[in-house]
């Protein structure tokens, strides 16, 4: 009973390249790595997208990103992982949403394919190739999963609000006259 099966294995691939890939991402943002802007390239990016203040976001999205991807990757704290990660793909849509769908014209896709993945992941748990199992699922209870996904989407509904008035503002005030003088 508990040796491991397929579907262990399979959960620890997800993991570890769902995990790998937001951690990188991550990376990128806090760091500069993998050719990233660091915080001070991303946070003007961030601010420019109309998450503002730039440097505040660019941490929070790279912590969400890189935190929740190590740790996801590692199957510890598998439901704040996995929400985190979520969040933070969300956020990452709704730059992309004006384009479109698909990822090749700049679209949203590859953000919410990881998003689900991570979401899915919190949901179904790590599996028994996880620290969370190692360590008796100290912090991979049933609760936890609907609790963080509760406090994220709170979270992430939030700063995406704002950044839409933010963007909206904006953009009456530079909207064309209705009529040329």
């Amino acid at each position: 009973m508990n040796r491991c099966d397929r579907r262990d294995l399979g959960l620890l691939l997800l993991r570890l390249g769902t995990g790998g890939v937001l951690a990188a991402h991550g990376a990128q943002k806090l760091f500069g790595w993998f050719g990233g802007g660091g915080i001070e390239g991303t946070g003007q990016a961030m601010e420019s997208m109309g998450y503002a203040p730039g440097r505040a976001s660019a941490m929070a999205a790279g912590l969400a990103e890189a935190g929740g991807g190590a740790l996801l990757a590692l199957g510890l704290a598998t439901p704040a992982a996995g929400a985190a990660a979520a969040g933070a793909m969300a956020g990452a849509a709704a730059v992309h949403a004006p384009n479109g769908f698909f990822a090749q014209a700049g679209g949203y896709e590859y953000a919410v394919s990881l998003g689900l993945t991570a979401a899915g992941l919190a949901v179904t748990g790590p599996g028994r190739l996880s620290l969370d199992h190692a360590l008796g699922h100290a912090v991979n209870r049933g609760w936890m999963v609907p609790a963080a996904f509760a406090a994220v989407a709170a979270g992430t509904a939030v700063v995406i609000g704002t950044r839409n008035r933010r963007l909206r503002r904006a953009a009456e005030g530079r909207q064309e006259p209705l009529f040329e003088e």
